[in-house]
């Protein structure tokens, strides 16, 4: 079972900050990001993106995370990969992780694979962005660019909610769409599990009422 949003784009982010600076994100009140306000999120990365020594972002569009299929990679490969690519650039000599994989340690030494330069130490760990205020700001500034891209999503395909699963007006907007359409809309992630049960519903399944 896939988790995460249904319509939209995933964003992943990566932050560094010098160790003397590290203390100051307490200070900040930086938290799990899904335990803040939409607006509380957008001031704090505001904050964050100034104060820190550097930070990277990659958005993953519906498509290609959907491509992941054709290429028989798994969400989690997908997720390193994305991980690894910010890492590379960012260069940090400590690495904390939040860990998609059920083996969190399994996680971080799949990522180390993949980087081309030699951290001291990497700490992949389950609900990092609640252990690590780092990881936190990670968290925080890539839940806060998903945001603002959904709003921008929104004046072009009307209010669909938040894009999860467990928004009715996002499964409301996709069933609807995909009765009238016929297919998903650009904005869904075709191989969620979500998106392949409505279409089997409103359009591969006949309908007792189609034949009275």
């Amino acid at each position: 079972m896939l988790t995460g949003p249904v319509l939209g784009p995933m964003v992943i982010c990566g932050v560094c900050f010098l160790e003397e600076n590290i203390k100051s994100l307490e200070s900040l009140g930086v938290k799990d990001s899904k335990k803040l306000t939409t607006r509380k999120r957008s001031e704090l990365s505001t904050k964050l993106k100034s104060i820190c020594f550097s930070y990277q972002s990659v958005i993953i569009s519906p498509q290609e995370i959907d491509e992941r299929i054709s290429l028989r990679i798994s969400l989690n490969r997908l997720e390193e990969l994305k991980m690894a690519e910010i890492l590379n650039h960012l260069k940090p000599d400590l690495v904390y992780i939040d860990a998609a994989d059920v083996k969190e340690d399994r996680f971080g030494q799949s990522i180390a694979k993949l980087l081309n330069y030699s951290p001291k130490k990497i700490i992949s760990k389950h609900k990092a962005d609640d252990i690590y205020p780092i990881v936190s700001a990670s968290s925080i500034i890539a839940k806060d660019m998903r945001d603002k891209l959904i709003e921008e999503l929104k004046k072009k395909y009307g209010d669909f909610g938040s894009g999860y699963t467990s928004d009715v007006r996002s499964t409301t907007f996709l069933r609807d769409w995909i009765r009238k359409n016929k297919k998903a809309p650009p904005i869904a992630r075709k191989s969620w599990e979500t998106t392949i049960k409505i279409i089997r519903e409103e359009i591969l399944t006949k309908k007792i009422t189609d034949f009275i």
